[in-house]
């Protein structure tokens, strides 16, 4: 029996549909990646389906006594509370005892009124069950890493997000619905999130951009595209291949279909002798057409991110020795050392708060190192995109804002309109037109790129560039980044997308020690021997370009080199057939089959996972070995 089904679904906000007589089902177990363009109502459908935004047709149906939790883009938050108060105000009436109930423990030795209230408490909890719920409350801060006597109240954007998901959690909901969840999680957090979610017995829909999780965690895709819905079976590799194919299907449709209507309407205009013969059902036939085509909702242009190229820095782009930074007796920075070099693509990776902002402040030399020294190169144009997006003005219009006051600008050597520049990046004149404070997360992200796109630049620093950008604009960038021929330092928690860019990691591994590792993600968990089980299964770990230090320098002997050149053939044979056994438990119908067999393709995938990743930690022991012999 399904949890939440839409159906013939229509809101609108404006011209166009959000959603378009559209219908849905959401059953139990399921993990829903919901997918779409930033604007194509994904925020709007999940707070229909969490009764926070009414239907203006069709019908919304909801289990009866289901119990639904969201976390929304924009966290609403007690602002008089404090975390463990907001946490706990999650489980309405008892979760009011359970804070009460903590609140007076600090100072019950100070009150004997205080003290008979906390027995009344604590009789009311014991029948309601309270204690389990005390310790729910306390096992989710303690995970989320949230100080619960801080106040909710001055919180970063982070910091709120991270409690409004711990407000979420706690509930142990029938259904979960999470906006963006990974959005200022770092990774450690991420990682975390995703086996609670893979544990979670009840149903999920997520909107995400984050490609890494949504491949680990969707078991089935909704595509939401000009007001319809569409399901994708399987994983969101499946999902890209079978979308491909579909809309290359409907553009030989469309062009079929425009072919037809202009020939009818050329024949309806022959004039005289045309209406002599006219045939009246070619008439109405006609009229459809016209009809159908001023229905059709053409598929939104994709953005045109162009990169303003400056004068080519010098080889050395810049140089830390034996820099340190301490805030008090906390060590942020210690002894780090590095040179950057024209063309390095290099990402940041830490927990949050570990000091990523303050290295780059350190390197742009907007702040002072406490020792050491930082070097610039000769012809340095910087670009800085600024996580809290303090670089755009909310009280001017985008098209100010973006442009300057400029109504042209000169984009590699071309003369552009500003209109004709946000077009670029998917906005129209009426938006272009808009206050900064009107725009939705992901169109401010796209502005701040739009801004930072049309300065010239050799230098680009970018610090969260992917939050709240669409699956497509953040490929887009990732393509760009990728190819373009000056200097990058990037903060990412976006797993494929540190994988996808950057050439060299720097990682914040506490107090104040930053390592640095060849490759992004993948190669620094292959290189550091992070726990296998916090990678994604589905991504093939990238070898380390640089061989362990400790291999032995000996020349492998022939069963040695025998077994490492047919490694290769052997781990893509395993995961060719873990990639099958994936789709087949990532389907809808994988669960509602035979409970033994169930099991048995469940233990088969864990003793798969762990013979490849036997395999990978024996290729990488006999590649370093060679290498270690070559030199």
């Amino acid at each position: 029996m399904p949890l939440i089904r839409l159906t013939d679904v229509a809101i609108a906000f404006g011209v166009n549909p959000v959603l378009d007589n559209a219908n849905f089902q959401l059953d139990p177990g399921e993990r829903v990646g919901l997918i779409g363009r930033n604007g194509e109502g994904k925020s709007t459908l999940m707070k229909a389906i969490a009764s926070i935004v009414p239907a203006d047709t069709g019908e919304i149906w909801r289990q009866p006594g289901i119990q639904i939790a969201m976390l929304e883009q924009e966290p609403s938050l007690p602002e008089q509370a404090t975390i463990y108060d907001a946490v706990a105000d999650a489980l309405g009436d008892i979760g009011h005892w359970i804070a009460e109930y903590h609140r007076l423990t600090e100072y019950a030795h100070a009150s004997e009124d205080a003290l008979k209230e906390m027995g009344r408490l604590q009789h009311q909890l014991e029948t309601r069950d309270g204690w389990q719920l005390q310790q729910r409350v306390e096992s989710v801060l303690s995970r989320l890493s949230l100080p619960g006597e801080l106040p909710v109240a001055g919180l970063s954007g982070g910091w709120r997000r991270r409690v409004s998901l711990a407000r979420a959690l706690v509930v142990e909901p029938d259904v979960l619905l999470l906006d963006e969840p990974t959005n200022h999680l770092d990774l450690e957090v991420i990682l975390w999130l995703e086996d609670q979610l893979l544990q979670f017995k009840g149903a999920t829909l997520f909107i995400t951009h984050d490609r890494a999780f949504l491949q680990k965690m969707a078991t089935r895709i909704v595509d939401l595209d000009r007001g319809r819905l569409t399901s994708w079976p399987g994983d969101y590799a499946d999902y890209l291949e079978k979308k491909a194919t579909a809309l290359e299907e409907e553009s030989r449709h469309n062009a079929l279909f425009d072919k037809k209507l202009a020939q009818e309407e050329a024949w309806i205009r022959q004039g005289v002798k045309a209406r002599r013969t006219r045939n009246e059902g070619r008439v109405r036939a006609l009229k459809e057409l016209r009809k159908e085509r001023e229905d059709r909702r053409n598929r939104q242009g994709q953005a045109k991110i162009e990169l303003e190229q400056a004068e080519r820095s010098g080889k050395l782009v810049l140089e830390a020795e034996s820099v340190s930074f301490a805030y008090g007796d906390r060590a942020v920075i210690r002894g780090f050392s590095t040179a950057i070099v024209r063309g390095d693509r290099v990402g940041l990776v830490g927990p949050n708060g570990a000091g990523k902002s303050t290295l780059i402040r350190i390197l742009l030399k907007q702040l002072s190192p406490q020792s050491g020294t930082v070097r610039h190169g000769t012809k340095l144009n910087i670009a800085y995109f600024d996580q809290l997006r303090a670089q755009l003005d909310p009280d001017q219009s985008l098209a100010d804002a973006v442009g300057g006051g400029k109504e042209f600008l000169e984009i590699n050597g071309q003369r552009l309109h500003i209109m004709s520049y946000l077009g670029n990046f998917l906005f129209p004149p009426e938006r272009a037109r808009s206050p900064v404070r009107s725009l939705s997360g992901g169109e401010r992200n796209r502005a701040l790129l739009a801004q930072l796109f049309s300065q010239p630049c050799n230098l680009l620093v970018m610090d969260e560039p992917t939050n709240d950008l669409d699956l497509e604009t953040l490929e887009l960038l990732e393509e760009l980044l990728a190819t373009n021929e000056g200097t990058l330092i990037l903060v990412s928690h976006d797993r494929a997308f540190l994988d996808n860019v950057v050439t060299s990691t720097l990682v914040f591994e506490g107090d104040g020690k930053i390592s640095e590792y060849v490759g992004g993600y993948s190669d620094w968990l292959a290189q550091s021997k992070q726990p296998a089980a916090k990678q994604p299964q589905e991504s093939k770990p990238t070898l380390p370009s640089v061989p362990k230090a400790s291999a032995a320098k000996k020349k492998l002997s022939y069963r040695e080199q025998r077994e490492l050149e047919t490694l290769p053939a052997q781990i893509e044979a395993m995961e060719a057939k873990q990639a099958e056994l994936n789709r087949r438990i990532n389907s809808a119908e994988f669960y509602k089959g035979d409970p033994g067999l169930v099991k048995e393709s469940l233990a088969k995938a864990q003793v798969l996972t762990g013979q490849l990743e036997a395999a990978y930690e024996r290729w990488n022991e006999l590649e370093a070995l060679a290498e270690s012999f070559s030199r």
